[in-house]
């Protein structure tokens, strides 16, 4: 790869980008099949996939039973494809983000490769392949990454039309791809960002040429066709389901309808009500993690990309400006979660692509990754010996959550180490990535070993329909997904958004109607109750970080109960897969 980075004929470029492209599927990929969906995000998607799959509800995502309107449907629609293909969750759930990682590398490199040409496409894909956030997210089944490829897909558009235009079949493209995005998630708008300094550059500016020609001019006509087709394409999805739901029998499709067209999305980002953080959030906490270790490279960037905005190159105002402008548009939000900065990663990395063969050589770049590196591998090693020989601190959590890490810790701080003392401070950016690919392979194979049972209850759900037998209902009040996707049994839950005291409440009075039936519940919660028989439940023990109890009818007696306090959600039966679960009725 390295001959191929300083000598990019075009035999040795297309090896190099077959290389490239395998060596992503690889490391995107590997880990698919070996473990269960996780918390926070994972287990609600699957939720949502099967339910689709057993109702044939596709239009109308549910989970346990219940609606589920918080976001549009065609991540789940793209997981219940998976999962049907493979017949499996635990094969097909991380398979939609994998696939989304894999097209948003190929949309970057291409776009370099016309923009700087083929060496600066090989490096810009390596670039990308080390962003910290870009990688983990690939791996992670939440929606974001979907949502990334969209919007990766309209910038691709978009610039090529811009840089390399006209091109109104690809302006055409980038517009649809904004359609899909705001359907996957409502943020799909975000490569709007890229027109302030595009309209600028072309009505204001003084169309100095850049390195491809003047910037293309957007005209009213053009304009118009694009907000066209993205409205066609919002429009194949939200109409149907406006109809369906303002003229069905059903009230709460109404209720779903109003939730995500205004709740979840202009409610959700001025008046947000959950994960507030200041306006400096990502800032401080977020982007130093997440563009790592591109980052890195920014007191060098920084005055390259001044001098190259000062000649007007567009290639580096348009991706630059968007990824301003998005930061700056979540950070205005009282609500944030880092997973937010995900769609800037690719914009940072083609607006870093040209500075890129000059950065490499920069020996106190390669300095920062080899400190970046020592520091990375020193806490972990240093952390592992200090939990395998029984430090308290290090002990508790791992007691809490189940998990012995000091092993695989050694091993890849160790790693570094070897990799510090071989490639040595001028080559330690490389020594970097070599480490990360290492810290990915071994997170996605040693990592998912250790920490899946703790992760995923599937164990602790099959020891509980061992106990009450599986053709025992089981009810799951205040639930986590989680619990709920690896149930062996019919299962009831009361409204994910229902008072958990309610939930209780109509749960006691539940049980009451039929001693066959049993409750699995947080310890921390169920103890509140004392007239819960304590003598007669199981206590299952800690899963999640959190101790259980699974409650049979009988010891509930003495509880007074509410049938009026919540709503009954009967989930549906899950698919039969490699875990010999059986379907439920």
């Amino acid at each position: 790869m390295r001959r191929f980075l300083t000598d990019p004929s075009q035999a040795r470029y297309r090896r190099a980008w077959l290389l490239l492209l395998l060596f992503t599927v690889v490391l995107l990929g590997i880990g698919i099949g070996l473990r269960d969906p996780w918390p926070a995000d994972e287990p609600r998607f699957a939720l949502n996939a099967l339910e689709m799959l057993r109702t044939g509800q596709f239009w109308f995502p549910h989970r346990g039973g219940e609606l589920y309107p918080d976001k549009p449907p065609v991540f789940m629609w793209a997981s219940a494809l998976s999962i049907w293909l493979t017949g499996s969750v635990r094969w097909g759930f991380l398979i939609p983000t994998t696939l989304a990682g894999v097209g948003t590398l190929l949309l970057v490199v291409d776009l370099c490769r016309r923009l700087h040409g083929r060496r600066v496409a090989l490096l810009s894909g390596l670039a990308l392949l080390t962003a910290f956030q870009f990688v983990l997210q690939a791996k992670t089944a939440q929606i974001d990454m979907m949502l990334t490829f969209f919007t990766t897909l309209a910038s691709y558009g978009l610039l090529r039309h811009a840089l390399l235009g006209p091109d109104r079949c690809w302006w055409l493209i980038g517009w649809a791809a904004m359609g899909l995005g705001i359907i996957t998630k409502g943020v799909g708008i975000l490569p709007l960002t890229l027109l302030p300094a595009w309209l600028w550059m072309g009505y204001l500016g003084d169309f100095r040429k850049n390195a491809r020609g003047k910037i293309t001019r957007i005209t009213l006509k053009d304009a118009i066709r694009g907000i066209g087709v993205m409205l066609l394409c919002v429009a194949a999805w939200a109409v149907p389901m406006v109809l369906m739901a303002t003229w069905g029998d059903d009230p709460s499709l109404a209720a779903y309808r109003d939730n995500i067209l205004f709740k979840q999305t202009g409610q959700r980002y001025a008046d947000s009500w959950a994960h507030l953080e200041p306006w400096y959030y990502y800032l401080v906490k977020v982007l130093p993690w997440a563009w790592m270790p591109l980052i890195l490279a920014f007191p060098w960037a920084i005055p390259a990309w001044w001098r190259r905005l000062r000649r007007s190159d567009a290639r580096i105002w348009l991706p630059l400006s968007s990824v301003v402008l998005i930061v700056t548009f979540f950070s205005l939000s009282p609500g944030k979660r880092g997973v937010y900065m995900l769609p800037t990663v690719p914009l940072l990395v083609l607006a870093m692509a040209p500075l890129l063969p000059g950065l490499i050589a920069r020996k106190r770049l390669h300095w920062l990754g080899f400190g970046l590196l020592a520091l990375l591998g020193g806490l972990l090693l240093i952390a592992g010996i200090l939990g395998l020989a029984g430090l308290p601190a290090l002990t508790k959590i791992a007691e809490r959550h189940a998990v012995s890490p000091w092993a695989w810790w050694i091993v890849i701080g160790a790693v570094a180490v070897g990799l510090l003392v071989v490639m040595r401070p001028r080559r330690g950016l490389w020594a970097l990535t070599s480490w990360l690919v290492v810290f990915w392979v071994s997170w996605s194979t040693w990592g998912y070993a250790l920490q899946d049972h703790a992760r995923s209850p599937r164990d602790m759900m099959a020891e509980v329909a061992s106990i009450t037998g599986a053709d025992a209902w089981l009810a799951l009040p205040d639930y986590d997904e989680e619990f709920l996707l690896q149930s062996r049994q019919p299962s009831i839950q009361f409204g994910d958004k229902t008072p958990a005291r309610d939930q209780f409440l109509r749960a006691f009075a539940w049980l009451q109607q039929d001693d066959s039936r049993w409750m699995f519940a947080m310890k921390r919660q169920a103890e509140d109750y004392a007239c819960i028989d304590q003598t007669r439940i199981h206590d299952m023990g800690i899963q999640n970080g959190d101790a259980w109890w699974l409650v049979p009818a009988t010891a509930v007696g003495e509880c007074r109960g509410d049938e009026a306090a919540a709503p009954i959600f009967v989930a549906p039966t899950t698919l039969p897969d490699e875990t010999g679960s059986a379907p439920r009725v």
